[in-house]
């Protein structure tokens, strides 16, 4: 295909965008000669052509998407949140809602995606063996990586280790944690058991780390310890990390080194009701950090809309992120970064990248994320995805 009229990132306009098998083959100051045959062209209309987006935290099984709405009907606190998924979601097919999510969140131009599913002795493997239905069924509008999440915790949860076994060799990614103080109350059982059975399968870990104050940063450092001692640096992530965002300056300067220096990486959704990481002074501090939607519109809470340039726009609300160096940054790692992250090239706006993007109508990328405007098109390796009608 041919992007004409594209507006870059480099702010160049009125740009041309070949694309053959996948790839951006060259960029053009004026519109190539197209013969009878060639390749279809899309005029963009001066809109702004970025990188295709990246969801680095979702739940897809958990959506409530596709369904009549459903009001709250969890307590306050997690536990009340657990035992609800528990006593709902078992009644409810799990495809269609996860398809019905998915559908929005590619709408919205993200096509990359690190998905949790929960594994519990109440869902079993249901959970997962819909998720990699749905993943092969729309490997070719979008990428799907799994983590094997045991929501109900893992030592007081009897069945759970076995089942998220059973879920690697099905084929999930990576495996998953939770609170290993406050909902196992059990850290060394916990920790020691997952980073076992992930060593055993050569996978990486991504632990929901919800817990604050000491205690988080006490659960932190014993993951960062497990890293470093397992030889995992690179494949380990703290999803939310809250204690992190209420930590005294050189509490919060030690934690930083040590997650930089075991290679231990920040999945952050910009959770308004929880103490948020200084998450721009965490990557300047060598922390690997991204970006994700977490939950949307499911049991867990009635929010989210599956727009990432929306969920970086709150993040960098709640972070005072006024500059555009500031919002490119955050903008980097749902685009940029979060590819490499999840093992796959990251696409890019330039000569030979991957051929993913989002079209829409904005200025800059600062625009584009501040802003968040409707998207006209969505380009998966070089296949309209979504829009374009």
């Amino acid at each position: 295909m041919l992007l004409s009229h594209c507006r870059l990132p480099d702010g160049r306009a009125d740009m041309h965008v070949l694309v053959r098998e996948g790839r951006v083959a060259a960029i053009l100051d004026a519109p190539p000669e197209i013969p009878a045959g060639g390749p279809a062209v899309i005029d963009c209309g001066g809109a702004l052509l970025l990188p295709a987006l990246t969801d680095f935290h979702v739940h897809l099984d958990k959506s409530l998407f596709g369904l009549p709405w459903m009001p709250h009907a969890a307590g306050p606190d997690r536990m009340s949140r657990i035992e609800t998924d528990a006593r709902i979601l078992p009644t409810l097919p799990v495809g269609p809602r996860a398809t019905a999510l998915l559908q929005r969140c590619i709408a919205q131009g993200s096509v990359y995606f690190r998905s949790h599913v929960d594994i519990t002795p109440a869902f079993g493997l249901r959970n997962l063996e819909a998720v990699l239905a749905l993943r092969e069924a729309e490997a070719g509008r979008c990428h799907i990586q799994t983590v094997a999440f045991p929501q109900a915790g893992v030592m007081r949860a009897p069945g759970t280790l076995a089942l998220l076994e059973e879920a690697l060799r099905m084929g999930a990614d990576l495996l998953g944690g939770l609170d290993p103080c406050e909902v196992d109350r059990d850290p060394r059982g916990q920790l020691d058991a997952l980073f076992a059975l992930a060593g055993r399968y050569g996978v990486g870990l991504d632990i929901h780390l919800h817990e604050a104050g000491e205690l988080g940063l006490f659960s932190l450092a014993e993951i960062c310890a497990r890293t470093r001692a397992a030889g995992m640096q690179g494949k380990v992530w703290v999803s939310h990390g809250f204690a992190l965002g209420a930590a005294p300056e050189a509490r919060l300067q030690r934690a930083a080194a040590e997650m930089a220096e075991c290679g231990v990486g920040l999945v952050s959704h910009g959770a308004g009701g929880a103490a948020l990481p200084p998450l721009l002074r965490l990557a300047e501090a060598g922390v690997a950090v991204l970006l994700g939607n977490d939950n949307m519109r499911d049991t867990w809470g009635p929010y989210g809309t599956g727009d990432m340039l929306e969920r970086a726009a709150i993040i960098g609300w709640r972070l005072d992120a006024r500059t555009d160096a500031a919002i490119a940054a955050l903008l980097r790692m749902a685009t940029e970064d979060a590819p490499r992250a999840l093992g796959i090239e990251p696409p890019a706006v330039a000569p030979g990248a991957v051929a993913s993007f989002v079209l829409l109508p904005a200025e800059t990328p600062a625009e584009a994320v501040a802003q968040h405007p409707p998207r006209r098109l969505v380009v998966y390796r070089g296949r309209v995805v979504a829009g374009g009608a």
